[in-house]
């Protein structure tokens, strides 16, 4: 199928595609004329580069999710490591989402006079600790 085809049943533009391609985590397998073509089995792995960029993925680590043959190759410890980072974000966007209602809900004149407002001051000016989602190399 040529490129315009994959960008329709992809949804993605053919400038990506191209940028994809030049990624490696696309190939052609020739060209109409002036057009890339690509097997059918493009859209599915246009699928998995989505979810993996969903899940917060860098396009090299994608592509490192694939063997030379086009084959997947996942890590799992680093998808195991990816879920926990996706636990910690989940639990502080959980809580800033709490202190924002909270805030919104308040019924103190003055929210610095709000001692669970203070907490969550308190808390939103901790640093966060980011652990590293893939081993050392």
């Amino acid at each position: 199928m040529d490129i315009a085809e994959v960008a329709r049943r992809s949804g993605l533009p053919a400038s990506t595609l191209r940028y994809y391609e030049e990624k490696g985590l696309i190939a052609s397998s020739g060209r109409r004329g002036l057009r890339r073509v690509f097997a059918p089995g493009v859209v599915e792995r246009l699928a998995l580069v989505a979810l993996g960029r969903a899940a917060g993925f860098s396009l090299d680590e994608i592509a490192a999710m694939f063997g030379p043959d086009g084959r997947l190759v996942i890590d799992r410890q680093l998808l195991a490591a990816k879920a926990d980072d996706l636990d910690r974000t989940i639990r502080r966007l959980a809580a800033l989402r709490d202190g924002l209602r909270h805030a919104a809900a308040c019924p103190a004149q003055d929210h610095l006079a709000c001692p669970r407002f203070r907490r969550i001051l308190a808390t939103a000016g901790r640093p966060t600790s980011r652990k590293r989602t893939r081993p050392p190399a």
